[in-house]
């Protein structure tokens, strides 16, 4: 179909400077869907207009008032990124410390996400090709939605862009942080496969991935398209392959202290050492690591475990996983094209929560139990080993997650008559299923068992309350392993199942020569938007009902419908001066009710001269309350967590994290039940954002960027850390805050402490609209080509970001909390920069990329608000990481390459301020433990050269 658009105008400086970066890319620049043409010649000098991410109107400039980070195809090939997770999770604006793979027992072990500039992984709205992608069925962290960008296939991806700061007037809902649009491939010349097979030095985490795809075309050029699909399998990374998560921290503020797998204790004697064989028949298990243990001034001071228990644990999930995408354009005419788009993903991921989280213990069911013999209260607690797990022992424990996630589009676009107005008028529709196959613990099987092997019948009540069982317990049986075939008996697995679904109509009209202006034609755009989105999440009713043991689930559900009006007008005032204005009206109707919000954003592009342009955008942005926020029924978990008052009470100050290490046990790890829940009374998440910036090209092969950003945020939807909170209420009642302030209030009643032992035993954390923050932050990038003629063409680009604030109001009426520099409400880095130096001559090329973080706290900064002057309180260094690649083409068509993530195998920076009771002794939210890997990759495009 002809481009009506063309208009053939001469290529500025800042241009030709933008498209040097760009050279890799060949095909589409577009948001959605909008193809163009490049010139065969390295220096075109005209350029047609097309859609650029973060404008709905097609115009000939690349650079914009919004900036707009590319990462091409061959940019993730050659420096070595193995996801899209990956590529997002290195950039510079990924400051924020998120969980994944490394977090065990998390509510969403198989996805992953990024924190950008350090707000919420959910302030990031994802686009695949310009469409909004699924949201991922479990809530991060038992409580929010956000998208899983695990399951997009790489090797099929054409170029990721990222706009960062507020995007909301276009693109509506949760484009607060910024956008990233993940753009696959539209057109192919043939077809190209793809094999890649990784290894990891220190072990674990062997991969193979292999792509293929193809494009065609039929009917004298009128019917096009491209197919492509890719599979992924990769192994694990246990705990026990990396030295610093096999053992206890053997550097720490304390010695290393085994772990408690079998242990008797009292809350008010502490330890018990009841086992007449002194470990003697559990030796065998973790390996032959367990043993008789001491922990001085816990009672008897003796128990029976293991300083290698936390190396039973994944710290990469093992995957499966296959995509599937299509893409086809049909001609009816010069005038009108028929599209359809379909991404389909099916993924696998297996993964262990670990030793920690494998046990049983008579607290759940009883509390406490009354011993005659010894007229004291007491709980048994004790491990499952690997050895009684049978052949295979964790391995045959897994936890996996199955997911299936399909988008597709189809729609028509053209142009009306012979005038000047284009359309799209399109039908998305996006489902996520997910089920999650827990390994569990049978409530009733397993307390029967324990309660027929180790502590014989009930008898009674206890003689001091009344109130708690009396057992006289054979307390050589609680020290004897378990069979594999009593193991099974009380094990087995349950299912999580959770769906969402987005059906949307979307049309638009584009007019890009409205009328005439001194500086050019303006241009119009208008879409309309109506769609039903659906969220639900059905555990297994052992989860809700307590028949199984120790865990339970987030359960809920709910839809809505929601509409949107999207206008942009983009005036060229003057040659120099640009001004665009866009305005964006969505409306949730939810449970007989509306939630509606209005925003507006207007930028203005100076330049005064070819090489130099001026940008700068103000407007709003905002996040809709989530079908989970609104829907999500109470719900339910059990977790531990300091009873840092009652630690304090005992002589262990909390804001000490020596003495918060040795306090008793029964307070330290005191296990509690949280409890959760939606409201449907929730509002938006307001923003005010802007930024500015510069865009210099003083050179054709040379620019430079520079911005700032800025956010005032409202409204945000808060849901309490357990530990700050117990940690919050601790300071209320013993008076280091006001009693009577509104955070003291509402941490006392959130917080239900037991009647007769004054322990806490119950934690809520409702969702409110009451948080507020202020956020600034700055980015700075450069691209340069340099052709050294013999000796090759060097291409270097970098990108630096550095958060200048982030301030955050937990609760009106209370002082700001720093997050910027007050390390025990953030622990993010600062400032994040990388930098890539690509070297190619003849059928040979190669990259450098390295990464790099800045400063960050460490463990014992983390712990209280006295952050850095906090015993043992500071910082870590800064980290760098390095990939590295090698290419070669013997053959047109044909390329090997040798890449190297990691070169230097790196380890997290040393953070000796974690006690030895650490099993992981660094912070996985910002490192991990992986190393270095290693990659073969072959990739052949099939005819060419013919």
């Amino acid at each position: 179909m002809p481009n009506r658009n063309s208009l053939a105008p001469k290529r500025s400086r800042l241009t030709a400077a933008l498209l040097v970066a760009l050279i890799p890319i060949a095909g589409t620049v577009a948001a959605q869907e909008v193809e163009t043409t490049q010139q065969s010649k390295p220096r075109a000098t005209e350029l047609d207009k097309v859609v650029v991410t973060g404008s709905l109107i097609p115009r000939t400039e690349i650079e914009t008032f919004t900036p707009v980070m590319t990462i091409s195809a061959e940019d993730i090939r050659s420096r070595g990124f193995t996801s899209v997770a990956d590529v997002l999770q290195q950039s510079a604006i990924s400051t924020g410390g998120v969980q994944g793979n490394q977090t065990s027992a998390s509510f969403t072990q198989g996805a992953e996400t990024i924190g950008m500039f350090g707000l919420d992984s959910g302030y990031t709205k994802y686009l695949i090709d310009g469409r909004p992608m699924a949201n991922f069925p479990a809530l991060y962290n038992g409580s929010d939605t956000f998208n899983n960008i695990s399951n997009i296939p790489v090797d099929l991806v054409e170029r990721i862009e990222i706009l960062p700061g507020g995007q909301s007037s276009l693109y509506g809902s949760d484009a607060i942080a910024g956008v990233v649009n993940i753009i696959l491939k539209k057109q192919m010349d043939g077809a190209v496969f793809d094999i890649r097979g990784g290894w990891y030095s220190d072990g674990g985490g062997s991969s193979t991935r292999a792509s293929l795809a193809t494009g065609f075309s039929a009917m004298e050029g009128r019917l096009n398209g491209l197919v492509g699909i890719q599979y992924e399998e990769r192994d694990p990374i246990w705990g026990y392959q990396r030295d610093l998560t096999k053992q206890f921290n053997t550097n720490g503020t304390t010695p290393p202290l085994a772990s408690r797998d079998y242990l008797v204790y009292s809350p008010f004697t502490s330890y018990k050492f009841l086992d007449p064989a002194n470990c003697g028949n559990v030796t065998g298990q973790f390996g032959g690591t367990e043993g008789l243990q001491t922990r001085p001034g816990f009672g008897d001071e003796n128990y029976c475990g293991s300083f290698y228990t936390p190396g039973y644990r994944t710290l990469k999930n093992g995957k499966e996983a296959t995509q599937v995408m299509g893409h086809v354009t049909f001609d009816i005419n010069d005038n009108v094209q028929l599209y359809g788009d379909v991404l389909y993903s099916n993924e696998e991921v297996s993964y262990h929560v670990g030793a920690g989280y494998t046990w049983w213990g008579t607290s759940v069911e009883w509390g406490y139990y009354y011993d005659p013999n010894l007229d004291d209260f007491l709980n048994l607690q004790r491990a499952f080993a690997p050895e009684e797990m049978g052949p295979g022992g964790f391995a045959n424990t897994m936890g996996i997650d199955k997911s299936e996630a399909i988008q597709t589009a189809i729609g028509v676009k053209g142009v009306f008559g012979q005038s000047q107005w284009d359309y799209d008028f399109g039908v998305m529709y996006t489902q996520y299923d997910l089920t999650e196959n827990d390994f569990v613990r049978w409530a009733d099987p397993m307390n029967d068992y324990f309660q027929q092997h180790v502590l014989g019948p009930q008898q009674g009540l206890d003689p001091y309350y009344g109130a708690y069982p009396v057992f006289q317990p054979d307390y050589a049986a609680f020290y004897t392993p378990m069979t594999p075939e009593d193991f099974r008996s009380i094990t087995g697995y349950a299912k999580k199942k959770s769906k969402t679904k987005d059906a949307m109509v979307r049309a638009q009209i584009t007019n890009g020569s409205l009328f005439a202006l001194p500086g050019g034609d303006a241009g119009l755009a208008i879409a309309a938007e109506w769609g039903k989105q659906k969220w639900d999440y059905t555990p297994d009713p052992g989860y809700l009902d307590g028949s199984i043991w120790g865990t339970t689930a987030v359960a809920g559900g709910g839809d809505r419908d929601r509409y949107a009006l999207t206008t942009e007008l983009r005036m060229p005032v003057l040659e120099m001066l640009t001004v665009t204005a866009s305005g964006r009206y969505d409306a949730f109707k939810v449970d007989g009710g509306t939630i509606d919000k209005p925003t507006y954003s207007l930028g203005i592009e100076f330049r005064p001269l070819d090489s130099l342009m001026f940008r700068g955008k103000y407007g709003t942005a905002f996040r809709a309350p989530t079908l989970s926020d609104q829907f999500q029924g109470i719900s339910g978990f059990y977790t531990s967590t300091v009873d840092y008052y009652q630690c304090s009470l005992a002589g262990f100050s909390p804001e000490d994290p020596a003495a918060i290490d040795n306090c008793p046990n029964a307070l330290s790890n005191r296990q509690i039940f949280g409890t959760q829940s939606g409201n449907t009374d929730l509002q938006p998440i307001n923003a005010d954002v802007w930024n500015a910036g510069v865009v210099w090209a003083p050179l054709d092969n040379l620019s430079f960027t520079a911005d700032y950003y800025s956010w005032d945020i409202d409204d945000e939807v808060r849901q309490q850390s357990i530990d700050k909170l117990m940690f919050q209420e601790y300071r209320c009642r013993t008076g280091v805050d006001d009693i009577n302030s509104p955070t003291c209030v509402a941490a006392l009643s959130q917080v239900t402490r037991n009647a007769l032992s004054g322990l806490v035993d119950e934690v809520y954390t409702p969702k409110v609209n009451v948080a507020k923050r202020t956020m600034e932050a700055a980015t700075v990038g450069f691209n340069y080509a340099v052709a050294a003629g013999a000796f090759g063409d060097l291409n270097f680009s970098g990108n630096y970001t550095k958060i200048l604030e982030h301030m955050r109001t937990l609760y009106e009426g209370d002082p700001e909390n720093d997050y910027l520099d007050d390390p025990y409400y953030s622990t993010d880095p600062k400032q994040r920069a990388n930098l890539s130096g690509t070297w190619s001559k003849g059928k040979w090329s190669s990259t450098l990329y390295a990464n790099w973080m800045g400063e960050t706290p460490n463990y014992a900064a983390s712990l209280s608000e006295r952050g850095y002057a906090a015993t043992n309180g500071g910082k870590l260094g800064s980290f760098t990481t390095y990939n590295a690649s090698v290419s070669y083409q013997p053959l047109a068509g044909l390329q090997l390459s040798f890449l190297v993530n990691n070169l230097l195998d790196e380890m997290p920076p040393t953070d000796d301020s974690y006690p030895g009771t650490s099993g992981a002794p660094y912070n996985s939210d910002n490192y991990n433990v992986y190393g270095r890997s290693m990659y073969l990759e072959m990739r052949y495009a099939f005819g060419a050269g013919k």
